[in-house]
């Protein structure tokens, strides 16, 4: 079982093209059933768009492959990441 306090700052990477997405910030809960339905990884910003939430990534549970200790590892391809 992974705690949504467990995955915070673990690295996240994409299998389909071994590309660096970020670390996890936060997460989408559904509080109806107590499972983490998305992971949230922060864009890149600007100097002025620091608190601007629009380019953030965030991935469904379903893309997850596996969370290792250090590492979380997704599939995506295309456009399975909306900003």
């Amino acid at each position: 079982m992974v705690r949504a306090c467990d995955l915070k700052q673990r690295e996240v990477i994409n299998v389909v093209n071994a590309e660096r997405l970020g670390y996890i910030y936060d997460v989408d809960i559904d509080f109806e059933t107590g499972k983490i339905t998305s992971i949230i990884i922060p864009g890149k910003r600007g100097i002025f768009s620091f608190f601007s939430k629009k380019n953030d990534y965030i991935i469904p549970w379903e893309k997850i492959i596996t969370v290792g200790r250090e590492l979380v590892l997704v599939r995506l391809e295309g456009i399975d990441v909306v900003k």
